[in-house]
């Protein structure tokens, strides 16, 4: 099942994807014969979206999903944890140490952009800009110290996400935290598919183009700590909520590590595809 947020002339509201039509929240309703929650956000952190399902099979009406606005199919997540240095290829191209263990960092909702939104990048504030194509899972139940083979229960499903980062104030930080939160430097979506069927998520084809040039092309299965392994570590020292997204590394071919390097510049566009999830695609703007 795959759950997005979107806009259509004045309404702004969610619902699901079935083939090329997007069935809204309200005709959901109808056919539930119940009131949903105002937000996917509550939907998730109510545990009601197994509710939606039971609607799956007798609605067919809905929106022409080319007629609407994708939206980030998260707005308002209790938590955005992503991950450093997890995959082996991006751990070799940067002649790093491998981690003792998993490498966090946060990014504020701020960061958060729609799958097609255009990025706006302040020329006075960065000149490197550089992007990172992720698998992100979305927590569906309230969790702590889980056990790794129970982990992937706690997963309601899977999005795309572009940890894009500015590289200039990264490297004089020396930390990530500042450099990678920026307004809208977290574009998610096209939708969260849920983990049904998605399937196995280390085994999923990652790739990001720049302007249309394969940039990133890997596996998810060249992860480092998989995803129970992140699940289960986080959770022994932070409760992890319904709603909050992890995204799980990057792989190689980030610009900043080419040789010469090869940056986001004023005008271009950001690809990212995960196998099985969706497409995200952005232009950024120097302003």
């Amino acid at each position: 099942m795959k759950l997005a947020r979107f806009r259509y002339k004045f309404l702004e509201s969610y619902g699901i994807v079935l083939d090329d039509l997007l069935i809204p929240k309200e005709r959901l309703e109808k056919e539930l014969g119940l009131t949903l929650p105002c937000s996917l956000d509550d939907l998730i952190a109510l545990g009601g979206v197994d509710l939606l399902r039971r609607a799956m099979d007798s609605t067919s009406r809905g929106f022409r999903l080319e007629d609407v606005e994708l939206l980030a199919p998260l707005r308002n997540p209790p938590k955005m944890i992503f991950l450093g240095l997890n995959y082996m290829s991006h751990v070799r191209e940067q002649n790093a140490r491998m981690p003792g263990g998993v490498v966090i960092f946060l990014k504020p909702r701020t960061s958060i952009a729609g799958p097609f939104e255009e990025i706006e990048v302040p020329s006075d504030y960065t000149s490197k800009v550089d992007y990172e194509g992720e698998l992100a899972l979305i927590i569906g139940r309230r969790c702590r110290r889980v056990d790794r083979e129970d982990a992937l229960d706690f997963v309601l499903g899977y999005t795309v996400v572009n940890d894009v980062s500015a590289r200039d104030i990264q490297f004089a930080d020396k930390q990530w935290t500042r450099g990678k939160s920026l307004d809208k430097f977290a574009p998610m979506g096209p939708w969260i598919v849920t983990a049904d069927e998605v399937g196995d998520p280390h085994n999923l084809r990652i790739r990001t183009r720049l302007n249309e040039e394969l940039m990133q092309d890997c596996s998810t299965s060249d992860m480092i700590f998989k995803i129970s392994d992140v699940i289960s570590e986080l959770s022994r020292g932070m409760t992890l909520e319904p709603g909050d997204l992890i995204a799980t590394g990057t792989p190689a071919g980030v610009g900043i590590f080419r040789n010469p390097p090869v940056l986001i510049e004023d005008g271009d566009v950001v690809e990212i595809e995960v196998e099985r999830v969706g497409r995200i695609r952005n232009r950024f703007r120097f302003v």
